[in-house]
Formats: C-alpha cells, structure tokens, sequence
C-alpha cells in the first residue's frame, strides 16, 4: 500500500500555471502519482494507508523561505512552528555574511557576541562543530523543516583576518577563497555577506569579487546585504550587479527593499536598473518580506569605525564620554554608515528585545534619544534587537511584483517582541496581498514563494507539485489563511494553514506542530 493520497485537492502547481482539481499519491517521501479531476474522470481512484479529504484546500509546494535567521533556532527548538505553521519546509540561513562555521574557538566566541541580538548567546547549545560540513551534520541529526546554509563572509573575515578595518594580505585573501572553496565543497548553496555589518564590510570590491569567483566556480550565488539601504541604495545595489557582474557570478539580493524618507517612491528606479542588467544576460534574483518595518540589532546603527576590532572594543568606545560623542555626532549629524548614511531619527526606532532579563521594560519603547540609546547598549552588552519604521507600502508593492521576485522573512527569533514577519510572512503575502489587495495572483504568488527560490538553489525535486518531486507541500485554505502575528503580539500563529508535510510526513496537522523532525541540510547540487 502507498503512504497518502490527497484527494480532490485544488492544486496550485508552484509553475504559475492555472490550478487544477487532483488526486496526488506520496509515498515513500515523494509524489509518485497526480490523477486530475479524479473525481469527475470516472476512473478507479487511487488508494493508499491514509486519505485526505482536500476538499476547499489548495495543494501547493512547500513555501522555501529565501532569507531567515534559524541557524540556532533549528537546533534549540525542535518545534520550529514559526516557521512549519507557516507552510515553510526550507529555510536558508547562515545569512547576513555572519553565522557560525566556519570557525575556530575564537572565532566562533566573537561571533556569538556579535549577533546575539540575532540568535541568542547560544550558552544552550552545544556547539560540536567548526566546518561548515559539520554544521550541515548536525542539522541532519533531524530539524522540524529543511535548511540551506550560505558561508558567511564576514564569518570567514573573521577567520582569516579578524576584526581590523584593513585590507586583506595576499595571504589572507588567499585563505578566504580557501574557507570558501572548503565550504561549498561540503554542501553551501553560496555565499552571504552584511555590508553594514563589521568585519563583512570592511572588504573591499576587489576582494568580494574574487571571493565570487570561487562561488561561480562550484555553481552557487551571492547574497549580499549590501552597502545601504537608505541614501546609497541605489549606488549599493549597483555596485553588485557590477561587481557579481565581473565576477561571473549569480546574484540575489538579500531583503532588497528602499528605505527611509529619501527612498519614499523609488522602487521603479531600483528594478529599472535589474531590468537592464536582466536584459544584458545577468543572472539575479531577489527577496523580500511583505512589511514596512525593518528589524536588526541597536548595534548594528553605530558608524563602522566605531564597530572596528569586534564586541569588546565597541563597548570601550561606549563608556568613553569623548568618543560617545563622536559617535552621536555620526549618528545625528552626518548619517552613520550603519544606518545607512541616513541622520537617525530616533522615533522610528522601537526595542523588539534584549539579552538581559533586568532591561525588559524597554521592549516595545521608542528609543527617544542618544543617551538611552548608549546606555542600553552598555547595558545589554550590544545584545538589543530593534524594529526600525523606515519603510514605504509603494516601494513595497511594487518589488514584490518583480519577475525575480522571492519571499524571504529575514525573521529573526529572538526577543521578547520580534518582528512579525518571524511568524506572519508567508500567510501575510497569501491573505493579505493575494486575497485582499489583489497584488499577485494565487498562482503568482505561490510560484515567487516555491519554484523561483528552488531554481536559484538549484534544486531539481522541490518547488513543483510534480511526479517524482520531494512530497514538501502545504495544504492551504485561500478563504481564510491568514498571519496571526501582530506588532502587539507576534508570535501568534498562522490561521488557515492545516497541513504541512516534510519529506511525505506530517509536520503540521489538523493545525497542530506533531513530534517529527523530517528536516535535514540541503546540500548544494553540483553544477552541471
């Protein structure tokens, strides 16, 4: 007998093609049969052990979140039902340019400091690994959905150089386009960077093109988190189509957004730009999260000198009253790198959480002014995440129609008020901008959401409701599937989302997280 048949599924294939009305047979962790309008066709219908009645479901693939930030969160919760209540059966993660392999002792020590504010300190987790292979072994010891992993570049800065802003020797550049070279051998799908993150952002181009190269040369893509956001948007993103450009590489841009008051409306001049590097025979994608609201850490705003040298060294700068000075001056002034060379404005900064338990009455506060601002950071040790109000529903909008377009959640787990999008992203593009609005269409939608992320990871069985494809579906009601997730309360599920399935197994079902951890790594398929 097979495993399960769905039955009388209104299919919504990933293709972008029409639905269609289908009986689809797993077994074995595949879809080994699809018989259309089975019901109508008068023929003898296929059984199996189990049979789901779909009736007023659609059968899609498994949504692949393009951009996430579950590099310890697969490991500490087996759960992971903010991600698996939302239909998501891939994640990709190491984003951002900082994760957590490849690394040595001290290496991995000044990363856990460094994005706390992501992850957590991981004082819970047992950190058995140092290669990028290791870390993908681990995952496959069982996680509640897939993961993808990206090497990190400011990661392997970390590694080679350290902390410094300073160009690279010979030799060290040399050992990066080693540990990258190590890292897609043993199963990265490509390479991210955060170049407003230090040590990532003080490579120069020349170095990231040659760290591209090596990506090209095993047949993955770039992911950076470019330079700005804000009054360097366009100018940043032009400089990696150029620089992926020269390198030969595939490129897919990492929460590509335009940001803050200068950028209010500029979405068309963004994509006019891909159009032409599209037309010209690059090869780019991009992601998005469907909110106006940024999320990163209070840390990650300071200006990049102040940040040089690693955790330790930004806290001296703090406590020091002449360079704290300075530092304000960058940030009020002359516009901080890390806010993207944008004067702060400190009311569209809201606390979404902190390290230290004895700091939570600042969650869900506006920051008011610089002074606050510094003393948390010394106070929470630089582990504050923050919301950051600087978004535009037009610009919005108008990426996420994009033929290249993909959904990414950029969700980060941690804290006591994170940003919805962890929880809400893909119910949010399916009842808010496909019922509701009436941005995309269902089968719009749903193909930006599965095939178009599967291409760019090259992987040849996901993404399609096809015979032989691997049975990660999702079974969704498009009448009522919606984010449960507010500002307020974010961490409320999905409704409308009552099967999930990883590798043929239920992770989700009748609406509820079951006990299988059917996840595993996904390892990046050889290029041709």
């Amino acid at each position: 007998m097979l495993d399960l048949v769905i039955r009388d599924a209104d299919v919504v294939d990933g293709s972008g093609a029409d639905s269609y009305r289908a009986d689809v047979v797993v077994d074995n962790g595949r879809i080994v049969a699809i018989v259309r309008e089975a019901a109508a066709a008068g023929c003898q219908r296929p059984s199996a052990m189990r049979e789901l009645d779909a009736e007023g479901l659609v059968l899609a693939p498994g949504f692949i979140d393009m951009h996430a930030h579950s590099d310890l969160a697969l490991l500490r919760d087996p759960d992971h039902s903010a991600k698996a209540a939302q239909g998501v059966t891939l994640e990709v993660i190491g984003q951002d340019g900082l994760s957590y392999a490849p690394v040595d002792d001290r290496t991995l020590a000044e990363v856990r400091r460094a994005i706390t504010g992501w992850n957590g300190d991981g004082d819970d987790i047992d950190f058995d690994w140092r290669s990028v292979g290791e870390y993908l072994d681990r995952l496959d010891r069982g996680i509640a959905v897939n993961a993808a992993y990206l090497i990190p570049q400011g990661t392997v800065r970390a590694l080679a150089v350290g902390w410094e802003d300073r160009e690279a020797t010979p030799e060290e550049l040399d050992r990066m386009r080693q540990l990258v070279a190590e890292g897609l051998e043993q199963g990265a799908v490509g390479m991210s960077s955060g170049l407003t993150y230090t040590p990532g952002m003080y490579a120069k181009d020349a170095e990231l093109t040659e760290l591209c190269r090596v990506v090209a040369s095993y047949g993955g893509y770039y992911c950076p988190h470019h330079r700005s956001y804000g009054a360097g948007a366009l100018e940043a993103y032009r400089e990696m189509v150029e620089l992926t450009s020269e390198a030969g590489c595939a490129l897919h841009l990492a929460h590509a957004t335009m940001n803050f008051g200068v950028n209010k409306g500029r979405a068309p001049k963004l994509l006019a730009l891909l159009d032409e590097a599209l037309a010209s025979g690059a090869d780019i994608s991009l992601d998005t999260y469907p909110y106006t609201p940024g999320c990163t850490t209070l840390a990650a705003l300071l200006p990049s000198w102040a940040s040089e040298g690693g955790p330790e060294a930004v806290l001296a700068r703090l406590r020091d009253e002449g360079t704290a000075e300075r530092i304000r001056h960058d940030l009020e002034v002359t516009g901080s790198d890390g806010c993207h060379g944008v004067p702060m404005e400190w009311d569209t900064i809201e606390i979404s959480g902190v390290s230290d338990p004895a700091l939570a009455e600042y969650v869900g506060r506006r920051v008011p002014d610089w002074p606050t601002a510094r003393r948390l950071l010394l106070a929470d040790r630089l582990g504050t995440t923050i919301l950051q109000h600087v978004g535009h529903e037009e610009n919005v909008r108008a990426i996420m129609r994009h033929p290249v377009h993909t959904g990414g959640s950029d969700g980060i787990l941690q804290g006591d008020k994170p940003h919805p999008r962890a929880y809400g992203t893909f119910p949010q593009y399916l009842g808010t901008y496909v019922r509701e609005l009436g941005v995309l269409s269902l089968e719009e939608c749903v193909a930006h959401l599965t095939s178009r992320p599967a291409r760019r990871l090259r992987l040849p069985d996901r993404g399609l409701v096809r015979e032989g494809y691997r049975a990660d579906l999702v079974l969704f009601d498009p009448r009522t599937v919606a984010p449960g997730s507010t500002y307020e309360e974010p961490r409320r599920l999905p409704t409308g989302i009552p099967y999930v399935l990883v590798d043929g197994r239920f992770v989700i079902e009748d609406g509820r997280r079951t006990d299988v951890l059917a996840g595993r790594a996904v390892r990046r398929t050889p290029a041709p």
